[in-house]
């Protein structure tokens, strides 16, 4: 389950399988302000998000070329919450997520 949380107090629940990624789920179902150029290749920052606290210790280790991708968001990074969305999959130890998404996605 993935809950994407937006600026105007909107929240869009998204029922997912293992294996799909916060980017996928959300440009499959049309969630607005998740755009996923890159179709998730971690190469353009556009399906950044905002992690919700209580769901950071369940993620995995950052790559460096998500780190790398995280300095260019249109949105500014959180240094804790910020993610890429397309390096989030939901597996059976992160079977639910919770993000907010950021106002916006494209410089």
């Amino acid at each position: 389950m993935i809950t994407y949380h937006h600026e105007n107090g909107h929240s869009d629940l998204i029922r997912a399988v293992a294996g799909t990624s916060v980017m996928r789920a959300a440009v499959i179902n049309g969630v607005e302000g998740i755009i996923g150029e890159c179709g998730g290749q971690a190469m353009c920052a556009t399906c950044h998000v905002y992690v919700r606290e209580e769901f950071l210790d369940l993620l995995p280790e950052m790559s460096d070329d998500e780190e790398e991708m995280l300095e260019i968001t249109a949105s500014p990074r959180d240094a804790v919450r910020s993610r890429l969305g397309c390096q989030l999959k939901i597996t059976t130890s992160l079977n639910e997520i919770a993000v907010d998404v950021p106002p916006t996605q494209v410089q």
